[in-house]
Parts: C-alpha cells; sequence; structure tokens
C-alpha cells in the first residue's frame, strides 16, 4: 500500500519522498534488546527523520508504520519542523500489542480500554512475552501522554469497524478518517470462463484454513489456493482435484486466476480491518464469500457484492459454497456490482480524492506549508 500511495501521488504531478528503515537490521540479540529499549521512544529515529524534513521541508508526513524502530518519536520530528501528521492505522496495534485483536485463535478486545500488559502476559507479539512487554510499554507510555490526540493531525482508519475499535482505545474520533483500501486497475479479461473458488493469502491460523479444508471435505466444487505460511504442508497435503496449491503466484497471474474464478473465499476468523485482496477482487469483477466477521461484513454488502458465513462454521460455509456454485447467474451479477462498487470507491482516482482531501485537512489543523513525504518501516 505504501508504495502503491507513492507512485499514485507522484503520478498526479505531486512531489513526493519515501523515507524508510528495515526491520531486518535486527537481527542479533544486542540489537534486539535496542529495537525493544527504543520501541516506545527513538531519539536517532526523530533526530534523522529531522534532518530529512529540514532537507526536504515537506507539508505532510504521512507516517505507515513506526515499529518498532522508528517509534511514535517521528512525530515530535514533524512538530519541531512545523509539518503537518497524518497516520495511517494499518492494523491494531497501538492499541493491541499483537496487532490482531485477536488470541488463541479467537477474537479479543481485552487491551483496547484494558491494560495493555495483558499481552505480555499471553504472549500476544510473536509468542514473546518479553517481546510482548516491549510494545505493551509502547502502547501504554503514549496513551498515559497522549500522543494520539495531541501529535497526530489526521488517522485513516481503513474501515468504520477499525475506525470503532480506535475511538474505544481513547483515539479522537473528529481526527479519524475511514479510507479504504485501493488496488491498481488491471483490464478484466473478459472472454475467460469463471469457474470454482479461489484463495490468495496467508496459509496462517488467522486466516480460517482449518475452515476452509474442513468445508471442502464435502464440497465438490474446485477451489485453487494462492499463498503460503505456516499451514502450506498442511494445504498441500490436502490437495486433490478439487483442491488445488498453487503456491506464491505475481499480482497480474492473481489477476489471471481472479478472472477465470467464480467466487473469491475470505474466511478469516479474525477481525479483519481492509484485506487488499478484496478490492482486487472487486476490480476483476469478482465477488467474495467471506465470514461474517470485522469489518468484511461492512465492506461486503450480502446477495449484492458477496455472501457471509459464519466464523470458523465450515458447515455454514459449506452450505454457501454450494449456494454459490448452483446460482452461476446471481454471482456473476455480483460480480458486475463488484466492479461497480470497485470503480466508485477502491480505484486510484478515488483513493487520490480522498488522499487530498485528508492531506488537506491535516495541513490546515497543523497550519503550515511545503511538500508531502511518506514515513514505512
Amino acid at each position: 500500500m505504501v508504495a502503491s500511495e507513492l507512485a499514485l501521488l507522484e503520478q498526479n504531478g505531486c512531489d513526493a519522498r519515501l523515507w524508510s528503515v528495515s526491520n531486518d537490521v535486527i537481527d542479533g540479540t544486542s540489537s534486539k534488546i535496542k529495537a525493544a529499549v527504543e520501541a516506545p521512544y527513538s531519539r536517532p529515529a526523530r533526530d534523522q527523520l529531522a534532518r530529512v524534513i529540514g532537507v526536504f521541508a515537506p507539508t505532510v508526513v504521512h507516517v505507515h508504520n513506526f515499529f518498532p524502530l522508528l517509534s511514535p518519536s517521528v512525530y515530535d520530528a514533524c512538530r519541531a519542523g512545523g509539518v503537518a501528521v497524518v497516520q495511517t492505522l494499518h492494523h491494531y496495534r497501538t492499541i493491541c500489542p499483537g496487532a490482531q485483536l485477536v488470541r488463541d485463535g479467537h477474537p479479543c478486545e481485552d487491551c483496547i480500554d484494558g491494560s495493555p500488559y495483558q499481552a505480555a502476559l499471553h504472549g500476544c507479539y510473536r509468542g514473546s512475552r518479553v517481546g510482548s512487554l516491549a510494545v505493551a510499554s509502547m502502547v501504554d507510555i503514549h496513551r498515559r501522554r497522549g500522543t494520539w490526540s495531541r501529535k497526530v493531525d489526521r488517522f485513516i482508519a481503513l474501515t468504520a469497524f477499525a475506525k470503532s475499535k480506535f475511538v474505544a482505545g481513547g483515539f479522537p474520533a473528529d481526527r479519524i478518517i475511514v479510507k479504504p483500501n485501493f488496488a491498481e486497475d488491471r483490464p478484466v479479461n473478459g472472454s475467460a470462463a469463471r469457474t470454482g473458488g479461489l484463495f490468495v493469502g496467508r496459509l496462517s491460523p488467522e486466516k480460517g484454513i482449518e475452515t476452509m479444508l474442513r468445508a471442502w471435505g464435502g464440497v465438490d466444487v474446485p477451489l485453487r489456493v494462492v499463498g503460503d505460511g505456516p499451514l502450506r504442508r498442511k494445504v498441500d497435503h490436502a490437495a486433490r482435484p478439487g483442491l488445488v496449491p498453487l503456491g506464491w503466484r505475481s499480482a497480474a497471474e492473481v489477476a489471471d486466476e481472479m478472472a477465470r474464478s467464480s467466487f473469491l473465499l475470505l474466511p478469516s476468523v479474525w477481525p479483519e480491518n481492509f484485506p487488499m485482496v478484496i478490492a482486487e477482487a472487486f476490480c476483476q469483477g469478482l465477488p467474495v464469500i467471506a465470514s461474517r466477521i470485522g469489518a468484511l461484513a461492512e465492506i461486503l454488502q450480502e446477495g449484492t457484492t458477496g455472501l457471509l458465513f459464519s466464523p470458523g462454521d465450515p458447515v455454514d460455509l459449506a452450505a454457501k459454497v454450494r449456494w454459490a456454485s448452483g446460482h452461476p447467474e446471481a454471482m456473476r451479477a455480483m460480480g458486475t456490482n463488484a466492479r461497480k462498487t470497485y470503480e466508485k470507491e477502491y480505484s486510484p482516482a478515488a483513493s487520490f480524492r480522498q488522499l487530498t482531501t485528508i492531506y488537506e485537512a491535516a495541513i490546515e489543523q497543523s497550519r503550515c506549508t511545503g511538500g508531502a513525504t511518506h514515513v514505512q518501516k
């Protein structure tokens, strides 16, 4: 999304620059300890961004991810430089140390209005209690300091569902604007025959892979699985004529797979924010069958752009898949609606209009002038 937004700004004549660091440098014990200590506040990152701001003189700094190497200290560099700050809330790290609002495979919101140190007890960050303690400390310190209320001019939440969770976690509602992800417009292959289902994403527990595999034990509908992850071996083992693992594919290849599928499958068991794959599917005129969880029930209009089923329920999922297979005309109509929705809400043009409006609001609030830059971890 960072690369896409940066390209979008440049294509529309904006003077934009990317400043980023990589977490790959955290490769030893000493660097891990240093990253944990500086996760709540990194003076080196603040000073480095201050130098970038001094040279580039932007109007807006758009922060995408500051954890763990940059930290919220980057906001102070912006404030010192008189620069407006926009922060995209791609995940829930600032109110949930595990970032996904899920624990042990089930939705969890304990840290939203409770102590974030609960995450340390459960090892919510990568199964590590020490790592979780570092993240919880970051969440707690900036919650108590009022960082989110005082140092960011506009937040971007990807859905109304996400906005409601951040507001519950203490973020200022009047500064959070809902702007969904967008996808590049790829031509739809109208000549391709559409058949069967398609899964695209991480092959990991929170994506509902177990639910998908159990559902396909009693479904005679083809399913192609694109992706990789910790459950890759289980998916490969389940392979049969009706379920075909494809591994990773390029964006163009995924678009081709979408163009010849009847529906996209999104069986997540965690409260998704805004999966990019939905915008990509809608671009290809592909309806979606998804769990009724998180923002998915907000993004999809049941019976109009897709179907919803009870999360973690393979029986309900199988029933929806059979219905979709038996009603091809209805699914094609949903695909047409999905494409119309893409053009209106998830296209580059729609995203640029929203993004510039958000920047203007942030600039007005901070009363500064200049250019624009992006920050990524």
